[in-house]
């Protein structure tokens, strides 16, 4: 009783914060926080703030989950890319919107007790796997959409997986370094090349080419 009543006041929030969409809203409803925050931080789960899940990663804050879900538009007939499993919560999010998810952490330690607690909530619409984000799911593409959950420092998107992404199809990626801020940008695949409509400014942990265990252009 406890839980739910934070999780309406967490909603009542993200309404008031600007989340409108329905279906997102609903989708967050259905998806418990608590089931993806460490134990140490369970009584915090509905709280609208980022919380360290370890290896310096967190589970980020519920509005930005909302906003950049909202932002991607996503549909029950799309197939998503998600760079940056972490926790899980947001691929939980997604499986709940979309026909496909799949999702790449470049941590194998995160993502295997992501794909635990997934799998507990009976989540099966999600192949996840470890890897470099930079490079997409090549095999899996194109995409209808992708989410990245790490900030891209350069000036345009990762041209791996601009290039998976599907004509019409929007990607969601927070740019920016610790030199100048990060903001949100949403591009949308046309005939012509890429769309860029900056979002909203934002603060994300750098989106790194390679696993960890794995040396440079191995």
């Amino acid at each position: 009783m406890i839980e739910h009543s934070r999780r309406i006041r967490l909603l009542m929030a993200l309404r008031g914060s600007g989340v409108t969409d329905h279906r997102v809203l609903g989708a967050i409803e259905r998806v418990p926080r608590e089931a993806f925050v460490p134990p140490a931080f369970q009584d915090r789960a509905y709280e609208d703030m980022a919380l360290p899940i370890g290896l310096g990663q967190t589970i980020s804050q519920p509005l930005v989950v909302a906003l950049m879900t909202q932002a991607l538009e996503a549909g029950d007939r799309h197939k998503v890319l998600e760079i940056g499993t972490g926790s899980g919560y947001q691929a939980a999010v997604l499986a709940k919107l979309c026909r496909r998810v799949y999702t790449i952490e470049r941590h194998k330690e995160l993502l295997d007790v992501a794909l635990e607690r997934l799998l507990r909530l009976r989540i099966h619409n999600l192949t996840a796997r470890p890897g470099d984000g930079t490079r997409g799911w090549p095999e899996q593409a194109p995409f209808d959409r992708i989410i990245v959950t790490a900030a891209h420092g350069g000036d345009d998107p990762p041209s791996a997986l601009a290039d998976q992404l599907a004509l019409g199809g929007l990607m969601v990626i927070p740019m920016g370094d610790e030199h100048r801020e990060q903001r949100v940008v949403r591009y949308r695949r046309t005939e012509t090349g890429l769309e860029r409509e900056d979002l909203w400014p934002v603060r994300f942990v750098p989106l790194l080419p390679e696993q960890p265990d794995q040396p440079v252009g191995g």
